[in-house]
């Protein structure tokens, strides 16, 4: 069986191997997690096949459906995650492209890791997209305005059952973010599902999750169809992109 091995060198420069993964993806996330919480000068590598496990829209669909799916069962709450999926995207903010297996790992990392601590400036800062949008800054503006109105609707009490059909986020007065104020998925799995159905495709009917409906989805212009297609690499704009559909998507 193929096995991945993660590796850490400490601050004098010795190397050891920490354990073994039968998961590439797995591994990939172990490193991340280990080190978006390094203070001293340690760096994780993972050694093995390079052949990748993500190879299609469709296999990255399964992945992250399968990765919110656990996190909602540990009860992890979308604002975690997102607190989380910040602190890990912060290591490989340098890059303009990520190959699925990175992606993949990032958000599994983002279910394992200790997140950041919600910070109070998040929910008074000016989101506007003034970004690129093919830069990590422009994803940047998109989550941390989500994980404030997460915060903001957590100030209101539990959500009720109808949330899920479409909400407005009680933003304070003046409060410019990098999004619209229409919610539709508060948990992990919905986000990630309808994040990357909106923005990627991927899905099938078979999966029994969703079934094509006629008609557009809210504030979206192009509906991705189902189906399996591959994927080299992914920049920060399809990441936004991802993640703005994981909250307006249906």
């Amino acid at each position: 069986m193929p096995s991945w091995e993660l590796w850490r060198q400490d601050d004098n420069g010795n190397r050891v191997q920490i354990r073994a993964f039968a998961d590439r993806i797995e591994a990939l996330a172990n490193a991340l997690a280990l080190e978006s919480g390094v203070v001293h000068k340690q760096t994780y590598w993972v050694h093995g096949s390079p052949e990748p496990v993500c190879r299609t829209n469709r296999d990255l669909y399964r992945r992250l459906v399968r990765e919110g799916e656990e996190m909602n069962a540990a009860g992890h709450s979308l604002e975690r995650f997102l607190r989380g999926w910040w602190q890990v995207a912060r290591l490989l903010s340098g890059q303009v492209r990520l190959d699925l297996d990175t992606v993949a790992a990032m958000v599994t990392a983002a279910g394992i890791v200790e997140p950041a601590p919600l910070r109070a400036s998040w929910r008074s800062a000016s989101f506007r997209h003034t970004h690129e949008p093919t830069t990590y800054a422009h994803w940047e503006a998109i989550v941390l305005s989500q994980i404030a109105d997460l915060a903001d609707f957590a100030d209101q009490g539990p959500l009720d059952k109808y949330a899920y059909f479409g909400i407005a986020a009680p933003r304070p007065a003046g409060c410019e973010r990098a999004m619209s104020t229409t919610w539709y998925n508060f948990d992990p799995k919905t986000y990630l599902e309808c994040g990357m159905a909106g923005a990627l495709g991927g899905w099938s009917e078979d999966d029994g999750i969703r079934q094509p409906l006629p008609g557009p989805d809210a504030e979206l212009v192009d509906e991705r169809e189902p189906g399996d297609q591959p994927i080299d690499f992914l920049g920060w704009d399809d990441l936004a992109d991802l993640a703005r559909c994981g909250q307006l998507y249906e």
